[in-house]
């Protein structure tokens, strides 16, 4: 099925239409564009939604990367059912992405490679969280991090606890609102990861 599109959302491939949008919220939101809302769902089924920051889009391969401690809830929930689902939101833009699909490790050079971009503290901070864990103080924290601090010297390298995830959508759609709540919502499917064709449908606001 096919929709006619121009404007915006001109361009048949949805995660490059994704990728632009983000570039403008870039120049327009005031914090954290790349902020999505992750979603996943327990052993038992029970969804499970939080805020994450989208580090890449890779238009070439047709997907979303984020990155996160494997120990974590998300990071379990996705160890036992690797499908996920998010959705940017841009206020200042008044659109929105949301993307489906299933779920797999990136490649550890590209994990290596994006935590020796981060800052010192930041790596730190990686080896020092028990992401998702309880934690007695902040106190604690603090302490833990200073032990690390210690330990690990000025060129951490990356805890293999820790690393990225990448979406490779069979679903996006792409909304933007419109006058009097008559917004613009196209939806991309795929029957499988990696096909290059979508078929595309103009839903109703």
């Amino acid at each position: 099925m096919t929709a006619e599109r121009d404007g915006i959302f001109a361009g048949d491939d949805p995660v490059a239409i994704a990728a632009r949008w983000l570039s403008e919220a870039e120049a327009s939101e005031p914090n954290d564009p790349n902020a999505i809302a992750l979603a996943t769902v327990d052993a038992d089924g029970l969804p499970d939604v939080r805020m994450v920051l989208l580090k890449e889009i890779e238009v070439a391969r047709g997907a979303f990367v984020f990155y996160t401690n494997f120990d974590s809830r998300k990071g379990q929930e996705l160890a036992t059912n690797p499908r996920a689902a998010f959705v940017l939101h841009w206020k200042s833009l008044r659109r929105q992405v949301r993307v489906r699909g299933p779920v797999e490790r990136v490649e550890d050079a590209q994990a290596d490679a994006y935590y020796r971009s981060r800052s010192l503290q930041s790596r730190l901070g990686a080896w020092a969280s028990e992401q998702s864990r309880p934690l007695a103080s902040r106190a604690a924290l603090m302490a833990k991090v200073a032990k690390v601090t210690a330990t690990k010297g000025p060129d951490p390298a990356r805890p293999t606890f820790w690393g990225g995830f990448r979406i490779r959508p069979v679903e996006i759609e792409l909304w933007a609102d419109g006058a009097f709540r008559l917004h613009d919502r196209f939806r991309f499917t795929r029957t499988a990861p990696g096909q290059a064709e979508w078929d595309v449908a103009r839903l109703n606001p």
